[in-house]
């Protein structure tokens, strides 16, 4: 299913765990040090570097971009390093979060509350990820290296609902259908 960005508020009640997308738009990298800052100016009643309300970030570390390129290697990282600081962007409008790896319960119930969505990136992959990025742009943070927030334009980018904002989970559901008996 492809789905633009500017769209995916819209579609998240339609959209169910183990769903493959492709997302094409504007999405924002931020891991554990940009993600500290964000709720550190939520905090203070400060602006935040981009627009949260409907914003989907993307828990990634671009590596350098080759020449003639807009990126390097741009593969998830894992989302769990980030639970402590979902429920507050969530809560704060955020529509979306993409990386590997399970959730924390307080992570599911803000997904749940927001009708938001947590979607899955495949990692080891960061080299084909790349080839469906076309834009980058350092945007806040640039002393935080590959931790700053970069505004990356996407085409066609493949994607797994990993949490639907009913609560379903694809891990969840994936280790019922391989458990031993």
């Amino acid at each position: 299913m492809k789905i633009n960005v500017s769209e995916l508020k819209s579609i998240i009640p339609e959209l169910r765990a183990g769903t493959r997308i492709e997302l094409t738009g504007f999405i924002y990298t931020a891991r554990d040090a940009a993600h500290k800052r964000l709720c550190a100016l939520l905090d203070s009643g400060s602006p935040l570097p981009f627009d949260i309300k409907d914003a989907v970030i993307y828990y990634a570390g671009p590596s350098p971009a080759p020449d003639g390129l807009p990126i390097g290697a741009c593969g998830p990282t894992t989302s769990g390093r980030m639970d402590v600081f979902a429920p507050q962007l969530l809560d704060s409008g955020l529509a979306a979060m993409i990386g590997k790896g399970e959730r924390c319960e307080a992570v599911k119930e803000a997904i749940i509350r927001n009708k938001a969505i947590y979607l899955s990136a495949p990692g080891g992959a960061g080299a084909l990820a790349a080839e469906r990025i076309k834009s980058n742009e350092v945007i806040a943070f640039p002393e935080l290296g590959c931790e700053s927030i970069n505004k990356l334009y996407t085409e066609d980018f493949p994607l797994t609902v990993a949490l639907d904002c009913t609560g379903r989970c694809v891990y969840e559901q994936e280790r019922k259908n391989y458990a031993i008996i």
